[in-house]
């Protein structure tokens, strides 16, 4: 198993749970992933795999010389190149690395691969489409592979075509696109609304490459055996913008550890004892510092937070600080629905990994438009994740098109009824059926929309714990990795039978 990025999103934690579910089933899984800082942090490979056979290459160093201004994607280990584009990032958006360092990035993992013992793997399950596959390609071609994408790389292929449609109506391309807008030397009466605001808002530098690796991930997708997606409105995508036939692509989506994460039951003094610690002793919320602790509480912060009596409904983000979480606008839907609310609330915000974030930073527009009760917890390990979904009432995840997100799933297995918009893969999973409905969903982008569902939730609590309920019962009965072990087979059986085709085919 092959995992490019160290660990920090929602792959990583796919990838643990499954490698263990795996390995529970009769499976041998030996993973090689990347890794960034000291032991003890949680993004550490071997601290974060413990327990899984592990080869992994670490970017610490990579880091560091960004730090002094060279290019950490350069570097003898080079840094992860990302789907997303952030400044400032050691980690830059794929479309501006250089196609010279293709093989570079792609040969340091052959010895990882080799002492993870790729001579003798029945199988490669590669997670996302990146310099892995054409590592594996290059020296275990007789072995099958399957590529499981998470989501991430199409939206990445799909903002590189928005972006070279703007260049096509302007007779540019990505390449030339850098120059002509640092010249202004563009005519944009052929361009419409949506291809203005994309023109104005996008960091063309970035993308000059766009092209070069937008076809590089085609191939890669081309040359695995088999594809696994984490929904089938994903499967129906990477159909249409891979161009893959549909029986080589199977939609399996995550599941959730129903052991780990279970109801647990909170006195109020227990309940404030965790708040106390994340907030208060042990802070890890950051603003656009980027330094963890930049945001941090005092004791009679949680009167603020839990009510003098501990009444006060806590509703939980999780998540990172991109674009695509839509985390200011929540903070605006939370504030009309706080001043609208019969019952007092509060919103935590868990999450954000130090130093990244797209747009105007979430503490920043708190701040900005004087938003009381929101309080930043920042990016803390995943086992304290569990105790602190429950301790909160419910999760919200304004997120739009999230492919089939993680933390929603830990939610209700937990017993916490989500609200979430309708996309991506939150319709498979919230469940609005009146007889047994397990959270609310709002239209994508709908701030009013998101504020009545929050206004609706605080103010009957009775509804809140009956959804809460379902969510749980849903989550133990259907959502379990072990009960999602049996698709994966599948999909392994189905790559080993077509990669036979293609030897026989060549002989």
């Amino acid at each position: 198993m092959g995992l490019l990025f160290f660990p920090r999103g929602g792959s990583a934690q796919v990838t643990r749970y499954l490698a263990a579910a795996l390995g529970d089933a009769g499976w041998s899984v030996s993973l090689v992933a990347g890794s960034l800082g000291a032991p003890g942090q949680g993004t550490h490979a071997p601290t974060f795999f413990a327990g899984i056979d592990l080869q992994y290459l670490d970017y610490t160093a990579a880091v560091a010389a960004f730090e002094t201004g060279a290019s950490a994607v350069a570097a003898p280990v080079p840094m992860q190149p990302s789907y997303e584009d952030r400044e400032g990032a050691p980690d830059p958006v794929l479309a501006a690395v250089d196609p010279a360092l293709a093989d570079h990035l792609s040969s340091v993992w052959e010895a990882p691969f080799a002492a993870a013992g790729a001579e003798r793997a029945d199988l490669f399950h590669l997670h996302h489409l990146t310099s892995q596959h054409d590592a594996v390609a290059r020296r275990w071609p007789h072995v099958p592979l399957v590529a499981h994408l998470h989501g991430t790389e199409i939206k990445f292929i799909e903002a590189i075509e928005v972006r070279a449609a703007v260049a096509g109506a302007l007779d540019l391309t990505l390449a030339t696109m850098p120059d002509a807008v640092d010249h202004a030397a563009i005519d944009t009466g052929a361009l419409d609304g949506q291809q203005l605001d994309l023109l104005r808002s996008t960091r063309w530098s970035q993308w000059r490459h766009g092209e070069f690796w937008m076809g590089r991930l085609r191939r890669r997708a081309a040359a695995a055996d088999h594809l696994v997606v984490v929904s089938p409105s994903d499967r129906a995508t990477t159909i249409s913008v891979l161009g893959v036939a549909p029986e080589r692509v199977t939609a399996v989506p995550n599941g959730v550890d129903t052991d780990r994460f279970r109801p647990r039951h909170f006195g109020p003094g227990a309940r404030r004892d965790c708040f106390r610690r994340w907030l208060v002793e042990d802070p890890q919320g950051w603003d656009e510092s980027g330094v963890p602790g930049s945001v941090g509480y005092r004791e009679t912060d949680l009167h603020r937070l839990l009510g003098w009596d501990g009444g006060t409904t806590v509703v939980m983000f999780v998540g990172r600080f991109t674009t695509a979480k839509r985390v200011p606008l929540l903070l605006h839907a939370f504030a009309r629905a706080r001043t609208r609310s019969r019952r007092p609330v509060s919103l935590l915000v868990w999450g954000g990994h130090p130093g990244e974030w797209e747009g105007e930073h979430p503490v920043t527009v708190a701040r900005r438009i004087g938003l009381d009760g929101v309080f930043f917890a920042g990016w803390r390990g995943h086992d304290d994740l569990p105790q602190a979904l429950a301790a909160c009432d419910a999760v919200v995840m304004p997120s739009v098109n999230d492919s089939y997100p993680q933390t929603a799933l830990e939610a209700m297995a937990v017993g916490r009824p989500v609200i979430a918009t309708r996309s991506g893969g939150f319709p498979l999973m919230v469940n609005l059926d009146p007889v047994r409905p397990t959270g609310w969903l709002v239209a994508p982008d709908d701030v009013d929309a998101l504020a009545d569902a929050l206004v609706e939730a605080v103010d009957h609590p009775g509804e809140l714990a009956r959804r809460g309920l379902a969510a749980r019962a849903q989550a133990q009965a259907n959502m379990s990795w072990a009960g999602r072990v049996p698709d994966f087979e599948r999909a392994y059986a189905a790559a080993r039978e077509r990669h036979r085709e293609g030897l026989r085919s060549r002989t």
